[in-house]
C-alpha cells in the first residue's frame, strides 16, 4: 500500500493541532481524537483494497528485431464493482527499452481494458518480459494499491530482418534491381531462363529481337546464374569488432550483412553456413540449401557478441580446411588495424587458395577517413597537433591500403566499405562473383 496525497493531507490536521498543544493544552484530546478517527478510516480503507481487484495478460511476439520496436499488448480485467483508474508497468529485460511506459487506463465495473506499447531491443540473445507491477485508488482513495502480477514472456532478439522482408517483397514482385544492381559482365550468361519485357537498365545484347518482332515490344531475355554453390560466411567476434558505429557494433553490421546474404543466396539456390570465431571457433553451421538456410543462420549467430579477445585467425581457418572440403565461396567479415594481424589474415587467406575463394571484408572508419579531408578555411595555417592527428590518420590509411593491395596480389576478393554501404555493397560483390562464374 502507498499513502495517497488525500491521506497526507487528512495527517495534516492532527500535526495542526500538535502544533497548538504548545500554547493550549485543552487541544490534546481533539488531537488524539483525529489520529485515531484517520488511523482508524485509513485502516478500513486498507482491508477493503486489501483483495488484488485486476488481472493482466499479456501479448507480446515471441522474435523481435535488433533496434527496431516491437508492439506488445497488455490486457487488463477488472473484478471491481467500480470504476478504477489503473497504471501499469512491465518489468524489462537489461537491453530493451519502452519510453511508453507506464500506461494508464480507465476501467469500468467489472470491465476490461486493452493497452499497447512499444519494445525496443538494443541486444541480441535470448531474454524475458517480466512481471506486470498495476497501481490503483483504494475505495476511500487514501491508498494506492499497488499489486505485481506474475508473468515471463521469453523472446528472442534476432538481427534486423527489416531488409530481409523488403527484398522478399521486392522479389515477389520481380523487382530486385531496385535494391541490389548487379553487374552483368562479359561471361556473366549462364543458362537461359525466360523471356520478359526490356526494363531500363538491360544490356542492348540481350534483347530477343524474333519476341520482340512478335510482341511489338522490347523483349529481354534473361539467365539464371549458376546454383547449388557453397558459400562460408567467417564471422571475427574479437576485440576490434566491439567498435560501434550508428548505435550497433560492427559485428551487428556484419550479422545483419550475413543475415541478407544468406537469404539471397539461398533463395538462389546456393548452400550457405556459418562460422564465428575470437580467439576459438564460437560455432559453426555447416553449408545447407533450402528454403529455411538463413532461418539457421540467424539460429546459429543471434546470441553471439564480440569479446574484448585476440582474434586467431589460424583457429578459424584450421577449422573451416577440415570440415569443408568443396570449393567454397569464404566471405571473411574482420578488422585490422596492426601489421601482425595483418600479416596472419594474409598469410591465412592464402591457405585457402586454390581450394576456396576467399572475400575479406574490412570496414572503413568513416571518422579516419574525415581526419584527412582538407580542414575548413580560417585564418592562420593548422596547429601542429592537427598535423599529427592527419599524420597519424594517413599513416593508418596507408596500412590498409598495404593489407588490401597485398591480399589482391595474393588472389584474395576484397571489399572495402563503411557500415552504411556493407550490405548492397556485399550483394552487388557476391553477384557479380557469380556472374563471372569466378566459383
Amino acid at each position: 500500500m502507498i499513502p495517497s496525497r488525500a491521506l497526507v493531507l487528512l495527517a495534516v490536521v492532527p500535526l495542526a493541532l500538535a502544533a497548538l498543544t504548545l500554547v493550549d493544552r485543552t487541544v490534546l484530546w481533539p488531537m488524539l481524537a483525529a489520529d485515531a478517527a484517520i488511523a482508524l478510516v485509513a485502516a478500513l480503507d486498507a482491508a477493503l483494497a486489501r483483495r488484488p481487484l485486476v488481472s493482466v495478460r499479456r501479448k507480446a511476439p515471441r522474435v523481435l528485431s535488433i533496434g527496431r520496436p516491437s508492439p506488445v499488448t497488455l490486457e487488463l480485467r477488472s473484478t471491481a464493482r467500480r470504476a478504477l483508474t489503473v497504471a501499469v508497468r512491465d518489468d524489462l529485460f537489461e537491453a530493451a527499452e519502452a519510453p511508453e511506459l507506464p500506461l494508464a487506463a480507465e476501467l469500468p465495473a467489472r470491465g476490461r481494458a486493452e493497452l499497447r506499447y512499444h519494445v525496443q531491443p538494443n541486444r541480441r540473445g535470448a531474454f524475458a518480459l517480466g512481471d506486470h507491477h498495476v497501481r490503483y485508488p483504494s475505495p476511500l482513495g487514501l491508498w494506492t494499491r499497488q499489486i505485481r502480477v506474475e508473468a515471463r514472456s521469453p523472446v528472442r532478439v534476432y538481427p534486423d530482418v527489416q531488409a530481409v522482408r523488403a527484398y522478399e517483397l521486392l522479389a515477389r514482385q520481380e523487382r530486385e534491381q531496385s535494391m541490389f544492381r548487379a553487374s552483368r559482365r562479359r561471361g556473366g550468361e549462364s543458362e537461359f531462363e525466360r523471356l520478359r519485357e526490356y526494363r531500363r537498365g538491360d544490356e542492348y545484347r540481350s534483347i530477343d529481337w524474333k519476341g520482340t518482332a512478335r510482341r511489338q515490344k522490347l523483349i529481354s531475355r534473361e539467365y539464371q546464374l549458376e546454383s547449388n554453390q557453397s558459400i562460408m560466411l567467417l564471422l571475427d567476434a574479437g576485440r576490434l569488432m566491439t567498435a560501434e558505429t550508428g548505435s550497433l557494433s560492427l559485428f551487428d553490421h556484419a550479422l545483419n550483412a550475413t543475415l541478407m546474404l544468406a537469404h539471397v543466396a539461398a533463395r538462389g539456390g546456393d548452400h550457405v553456413g556459418l562460422l564465428a570465431f575470437a580467439d576459438g571457433v564460437r560455432c559453426f553451421a555447416p553449408p545447407a540449401g533450402g528454403p529455411r538456410a538463413a532461418h539457421r543462420i540467424v539460429q546459429a549467430g543471434y546470441d553471439l557478441h564480440p569479446e574484448l579477445v585476440e582474434t586467431s585467425y589460424a583457429e578459424a581457418f584450421g577449422a573451416l580446411s577440415m570440415r569443408v572440403r568443396k570449393r567454397t565461396l569464404v566471405v571473411i567479415f574482420t578488422q585490422v588495424v596492426d601489421d601482425v594481424a595483418a600479416g596472419e589474415l594474409l598469410r591465412q587467406t592464402r591457405g585457402l587458395l586454390p581450394r576456396h575463394l576467399p572475400l575479406c571484408v574490412l570496414f572503413r572508419d568513416s571518422d579516419v577517413d574525415g581526419l584527412l579531408e582538407p580542414a575548413r578555411e580560417r585564418g592562420g595555417g593548422a596547429s601542429d597537433a592537427e598535423l599529427y592527428v592527419k599524420g597519424a590518420a594517413a599513416e593508418l590509411m596507408g596500412h590498409r591500403d598495404r593489407l588490401i593491395r597485398d591480399l589482391k596480389r595474393h588472389g584474395a576478393l576484397v571489399l572495402d566499405v563503411g557500415t552504411s554501404e556493407l550490405t548492397p555493397g556485399l550483394i552487388n560483390r557476391y553477384l557479380e562473383i557469380k556472374a563471372r562464374h569466378l566459383l
